[in-house]
């Protein structure tokens, strides 16, 4: 005997509406790494560090996307570059009922965020098995970023 209330959904019914944001897979989609003049250089270990931060998305199928998060990293010494580090760190996410302006934000901020430390981590190596000191990205805020990016007025253009 099943106990149903009278137009209630069914629970896989209900089940089926509820949004979901599933971290299906993690890779390394694509590195550089850049250091004209090796370990080598004059003065103090002092460079002026310089981050750059982009998230891209690509719907693979219905319920499937792929975000991909760019990390670029330059150190320089005056105008001399030190090293010059780029990661795209990719996932797959599972993507289910979520309203666009939430999936906006989960792209921007939700994914980022998962995929950040691999990107902290393969960029970590890189600049260490180029020669230099051990170098640790600082945590980011996405959702402080996002907030900015989409509070900010739009560009005037004449």
């Amino acid at each position: 005997m099943v106990n149903e209330t009278a137009g209630a959904m069914p629970a896989s019914a209900a089940a089926d509406a509820s949004a979901v944001l599933a971290l299906q897979n993690v890779y390394l989609k694509d590195c550089s790494y850049e250091s004209p003049n090796g370990p080598r250089m004059e003065g103090n270990w002092n460079p002026q560090i310089n981050l750059d931060l982009q998230t891209g998305s690509t719907t693979l199928g219905p319920e499937v996307r792929e975000v991909v998060l760019t990390v670029t990293v330059s150190a320089k010494h005056g105008e001399a570059t030190i090293f010059l580090v780029e990661v795209k760190q990719a996932g797959l996410f599972v993507v289910r009922n979520l309203p666009e302006a939430d999936l906006k934000r989960a792209i921007s901020t939700v994914c980022p965020g998962v995929l950040f430390p691999y990107a902290r981590c393969a960029i970590s190596q890189l600049v260490s098995q180029g020669g230099f000191p051990q170098f640790l990205l600082p945590p980011v805020n996405f959702e402080a970023l996002y907030d900015a990016q989409t509070q900010s007025p739009p560009p005037v253009t004449n």
